[in-house]
């Protein structure tokens, strides 16, 4: 399950909650979509830390999607506690030009997400 919110039109902040499917990629991909639409660049925080697993076409699509927008985004944030979600994140960050941070806590990778 996956919950967006896109308050600010130039950041896009994606919550992971059990299992991560393809159909919640697809949501993070509409709304990343919509998000540059308008904006021409975003920020993007996607925090795994209640993900239990995903399925591997999510992490097929990962790949593509990130190749696919790699100028796209200007920061992206991810939050977790999990060596093996960081040890993705450092693969991630061959795909795209974003400079890209890994957090442990939600509130520092929103300040940073934001300048502050």
């Amino acid at each position: 399950m996956i919950t967006i919110n896109n308050k600010a039109p130039e950041l896009v902040i994606a919550v992971v909650l059990g299992e991560f499917t393809l159909k919640d990629f697809h949501e993070l991909e509409n709304a990343v979509d919509h998000a540059l639409r308008f904006q021409g660049s975003a920020n993007l925080l996607v925090d795994l830390r209640d993900m239990v697993s995903f399925t591997l076409d999510v992490a097929w699509e990962e790949i593509r999607f990130t190749r696919q927008h790699a100028r796209d985004f200007e920061r992206i944030a991810l939050v977790t506690g999990s060596e093996w979600q960081e040890w993705s994140a450092w693969l991630t960050r061959l795909f795209t030009e974003a400079d890209m941070q890994v957090f442990e806590d939600y509130d520092p990778a929103l300040s940073w997400l934001k300048g502050e």
